[in-house]
């Protein structure tokens, strides 16, 4: 009797531990979405860089450094491709295992909690805004339930690297004439390249690869499609090519997307068009190819046939600027989005023309949605400002290096001018950190801002104009 007492207890303290769990979480998620998200990807990180410690991880058969292990699963989860050591020399076929899993978690995990944070604001806002939301093409009417939003996005996922690997699977079959590593590098270059993770299992990168046509066009269309965004694939696929029904952040997103990869192919062309350590000594059509390339690349998807610090000072930064640009909302892609770069353009044109609001494609953009952009770029600005003068400090190197670095990782690209791979613990940290603030922290701060506009001003100050410019 004493003992069936014992276990009553025990029971019922266990079940009081799990409703105060689940009330926790319930209350954690509720009063604060970002956070949540933000929790979540924290402890995905620590749990990819304790299975990355482990001694069968590696080549050597012994546990990594720390230092290393971390800014690697960082880097994974974050989809973001910088690495602090050579993939293919330094993990095992487990560890290299281990990566592909973190970058398939970590880009399902980007994709599906940027809508749910999307959806938990909508229906926290009133019935204008979540209208407003559905022209967006992410609210509860257009996309269903939360469940229905989760199967669609990991879905969406699995057809398009499917159809990826369907096409790399055998031409590395065929390029290496061996069956299991053929399988093994399509599949991790499938999923590599649509997360725009841009991790890479050779030794020597793709430069072997920059003459094959099939690998680097399937791999260029896998970052492209990663880079647009689950909302806009989602419109893309339910309304086909009728443009007037695709929502206007499709259509912004389209037409800036496509105007960077122009502008930068083009940019890029140029400048290395002459360059003998990059694509001086290519043929016309793989100097256009590798331009391309690059173009999309630079974006996000941070793969390379050539070595970035062998480019020109110029040409590096041009690769700043559209690393910071990024891509669409909802994607894999890092950077403060093409759509911010367009809300912010838009609302110059209107001040140059002397219009009270801004306009694009018959829609009207609220000035909070310009609030909300200005704040993303600053707050952008101020982490790459900080890590760049951090690693400045660290290494005393000259700016171009640690601002290339600082700006690939807080946009999630993975580009890297060679520094990473020499930076001692303390730089990698920064770099970490940086990746997890530019991923998780851009998400949830635009998140955080959107859902602070509920609060309605009981009362107004006197308008006061300070002298701008």
């Amino acid at each position: 009797m004493a003992r069936d007492t014992r276990t009553e207890r025990s029971s019922g303290n266990e079940g009081v531990l799990r409703a105060r769990l689940r009330q926790g979480l319930r209350r954690l998620t509720g009063t604060s979405p970002a956070r949540a998200a933000m929790m979540i990807f924290a402890v995905t990180i620590a749990v990819f860089a304790s299975l990355l410690m482990m001694p069968w991880s590696t080549v050597a058969g012994r546990s990594p450094e720390f230092h290393d292990a971390l800014f690697v699963a960082t880097s994974a989860v974050t989809v973001t491709g910088l690495t602090s050591v050579n993939t293919a020399d330094h993990w095992s076929f487990a560890g290299e295992l281990v990566i592909l899993i973190g970058i398939q978690v970590g880009g399902l995990g980007i994709i599906t909690i940027a809508a749910l944070l999307a959806i938990s604001v909508t229906r926290n806002l009133g019935l204008r805004t979540r209208l407003v939301a559905q022209e967006g093409g992410i609210s509860t009417g257009a996309m269903g339930e939360t469940g229905q939003v989760i199967r669609t996005v990991v879905i969406c996922s699995a057809v398009v690297e499917a159809a990826l690997a369907m096409v790399l699977i055998p031409r590395f079959i065929h390029l290496e004439d061996d069956l299991a590593s053929g399988v093994w590098h399509g599949l991790f270059y499938a999923i590599s390249s649509f997360n725009n993770a841009g991790f890479v299992v050779h030794s020597g990168g793709l430069d072997g690869f920059g003459a094959d046509p099939v690998v680097i066009w399937t791999i260029m269309a896998g970052v492209f499609l990663g880079s647009l965004g689950f909302p806009v694939l989602f419109m893309l696929w339910r309304n086909r090519w009728h443009v007037r029904r695709w929502s206007l952040h499709t259509k912004l997103t389209l037409q800036v997307t496509l105007l960077l990869l122009v502008v930068g192919a083009l940019l890029y062309g140029i400048m290395e068009w002459s360059n003998t350590n990059t694509i001086g000594e290519m043929s016309v059509w793989e100097k256009v190819q590798n331009s391309l390339f690059a173009s999309v690349n630079m974006r996000s998807g941070g793969f390379s046939v050539v070595e970035s610090n062998m480019e020109n000072s110029e040409t590096m930064l041009i690769s700043d600027a559209l690393m910071f640009a990024g891509g669409g909302s909802a994607s894999t892609a890092g950077g403060i989005k093409v759509t911010t770069i367009a809300v912010i353009w838009l609302a110059f044109l209107a001040e140059a023309r002397g219009d009270a609001e801004s306009t694009a494609h018959g829609r009207t953009i609220p000035a909070s949605a310009v609030r909300v952009a200005v704040s993303v770029v600053a707050m952008g600005a101020t982490l790459v400002l900080i890590s760049t003068v951090w690693l400045m400090y660290i290494t005393g190197l000259d700016m171009g290096r640690p601002l290339y670095e600082s700006i690939s990782a807080f946009a999630t690209v993975g580009l890297t001018a060679g520094l990473s791979a020499d930076l001692p613990p303390e730089g990698l940290y920064v770099l970490a950190a940086l990746m997890f603030a530019g991923r998780v922290g851009i998400i949830t701060f635009a998140a955080s801002l959107t859902v602070r506009q509920r609060s309605r001003v009981r009362y107004r100050y006197p308008e006061g104009r300070p002298m701008i410019g």
